[in-house]
Formats: structure tokens, C-alpha cells, sequence
């Protein structure tokens, strides 16, 4: 093992003591080593993150800078230890924050991507059916990625139908509910999953060989089903290309959610309660995000502020 890999080791078992989940952050910082490694080093210099960048692969701005806050944290403590390492400057990779547009699938989408998912090569079987119902559960419910990963047997209450969403964001817990169909699908995934492998798993979603699925297998395999029905053209190497994400089932779900309050008649202002506690945020703000993001609710609610205020001035 390198020095900067046992120092890493060390540096996240620290922060996880102090609480901090690091799933991201881990994946982020091996690779960063692996490609340091390759230079000899025990040393971090400030250019070796933007060759790192440099030959990654292609990545906005913003995730970039997410990237190096990540490193940067690492190697401010390195550096507190052994002043030979460089931290590379702030500003390093300069970006302005913007929430991306999100992307909206459309129903028969969201069906194509779960009946491919469902063909995915599996040693046992399992493979196939985990994914179909991860990729589903996100589209119905709303959850984080990594929420759903998260989830352990024990998380999901089938008397109740409800998910209990332990590791939310910022360390937060929630209850979300679920329907009646998607209990039955959630109900025979479970059984299936119990029966195909050799014990029963603490995890709710796990791989072929009973553990829990990885952030970064579950997106590679996301990507793998968004090429093979066309949301995503195909790569070479594995690599995931750009196009629709897992995360893109969240917006759906809540910008469908909201479409249908407007559609029904429905107070937007009495029902947004429910969804931001549903959803997590921390602010309402983020929720009344998708109005402007979304042209077709935008309209919706533009018309429904229309109509109330030609209600207001007939009385």
C-alpha cells in the first residue's frame, strides 16, 4: 500500500468518526491517489490535480470544482502533517454554480428504461431484478440515489407501505410513502432477492453477490440501460456519456407531482407541504425550483394565477 494511501485510509476513518458519510468523497479521492501513484509520488503538487483533470474525461465546470473541493479538504490536512504537500488554490478550476436543467422523462421512458434494466446479464439472476426495481423506486418515490442504496431491509415497512429514509441529506430522516403497486413489485423483489441469495442480506438493494450496490455501479449500469434504449449514445470503454440521469427520476417524479395538483384543481400552495417533506428539501425554495425550471408547469401555474386573479376582480 502507498503513503498516500494509508494516509487516506486515515483520513477518512477520521471524518466517519466524526460522522460524515464520505461514499462520494471516497470514490473521488482513490482515483485522485491512483493517478498520483502513477507519478511516484508521496507528495501532492497543486498541478497534479489538473493533469488528473486533464486526462479524466469529459465533466463540466461545476462537478470539477466539486471535485476539487473534495481534494482540497484532503490536502489541507495532509499538508498540516507535512508541509511538502502543495494545496492547490480555491480558484483553481473556476465555475459559476447553476443547476442544470432537469430532464423529464416521458412515461413510456421510464417504462423502455426498467424493461431493459430487467435484461441485464446476472450471474443469478439477481442483477436483473435489483436494478428494474431501484430504477423503479426512484421514479415513484422521488428518492436520492443514494438514499435508495442506503435503504436496509429492515428500512422498508410493508404494513404501512413506507420507506424510512435513514441517511438523507444532511444526516436527516424522513418518511416516504408508497403505493399499493409499488409494494407488490418491492414485496416480490425481496422474495426473489432472499431466495437467490445464499443468506438473507441486511441491504434492501444488493448485487449478485449479495452486497450492497456502489453509487458508481448502480450509475454505470443506469447509463449501460440509457444507451441501449437510446437517451444516451453509445461509448466506448464503458464509459457513461452524457444524457439523462438517475437523478432525472427524482425531477420527474416531482415535476409530475405538481402537474397533477394544477390538473386536478388542487391548492399548490397546500400540497407543496407534503411534497418538500417527501422530497427533503431544505428549502421550499428548491422545490418551487422546478415552476421555473419545467416550461409546461410554468404555464400551468401562470394559468392558474390567471384565473385567481380574474376571480378577484369580478367579486
Amino acid at each position: 500500500m502507498s503513503t498516500l494511501s494509508a494516509q487516506l485510509d486515515t483520513y477518512l476513518k477520521i471524518r466517519r468518526g466524526l460522522g460524515f458519510s464520505l461514499r462520494t468523497d471516497e470514490r473521488i479521492l482513490r482515483r485522485f491517489i491512483d493517478f498520483v501513484a502513477l507519478d511516484g509520488s508521496n507528495h501532492l503538487e497543486r498541478d497534479h490535480f489538473l493533469r488528473w483533470m486533464n486526462s479524466f474525461g469529459k465533466a463540466g465546470q461545476y462537478t470539477w470544482s466539486r471535485r476539487l473541493g473534495i481534494v482540497r479538504l484532503f490536502v489541507v490536512w495532509l499538508h498540516a502533517n507535512d508541509s511538502q504537500h502543495e494545496v492547490p488554490p480555491a480558484n483553481l478550476v473556476p465555475h459559476r454554480k447553476r443547476r442544470p436543467k432537469p430532464f423529464i422523462y416521458k412515461s413510456g421512458e421510464i417504462a423502455q428504461i426498467l424493461d431493459q434494466a430487467s435484461k441485464l446479464p446476472s450471474v443469478n439472476g439477481i442483477r436483473r431484478l435489483t436494478y428494474p426495481t431501484l430504477f423503479g423506486l426512484i421514479a415513484v418515490t422521488g428518492l436520492r440515489i443514494s438514499e435508495a442504496l442506503s435503504l436496509d431491509r429492515d428500512d422498508i415497512d410493508f404494513t404501512q407501505d413506507i420507506v424510512m429514509v435513514r441517511n438523507g441529506k444532511s444526516g436527516k430522516q424522513r418518511i416516504v410513502p408508497f403505493s399499493e403497486s409499488t409494494s407488490s413489485k418491492l414485496q416480490s423483489y425481496a422474495r426473489e432477492r432472499d431466495r437467490l441469495c445464499e443468506g438473507p442480506p441486511v441491504p434492501f438493494f444488493v448485487d449478485d453477490h449479495g452486497r450492497r450496490i456502489s453509487d458508481c455501479a448502480a450509475r454505470y449500469n443506469f447509463a449501460s440501460v440509457s444507451q441501449a434504449v437510446g437517451l444516451r449514445r453509445p461509448q466506448r470503454y464503458g464509459r457513461h456519456g452524457v444524457g439523462p440521469r438517475i437523478h432525472d427520476l427524482r425531477h420527474t417524479f416531482a415535476v409530475q407531482t405538481m402537474t397533477d395538483w394544477y390538473r386536478q384543481g388542487l391548492d399548490p400552495n397546500q400540497e407543496m407541504i407534503k411534497l418538500i417533506t417527501i422530497l427533503g428539501h431544505e428549502s421550499v425554495s428548491h422545490t418551487y425550483w422546478y415552476i421555473e425550471a419545467v416550461p409546461e408547469l410554468l404555464e400551468l401555474a401562470s394559468r392558474r394565477a390567471e384565473l385567481s386573479l380574474e376571480r378577484e376582480a369580478r367579486q
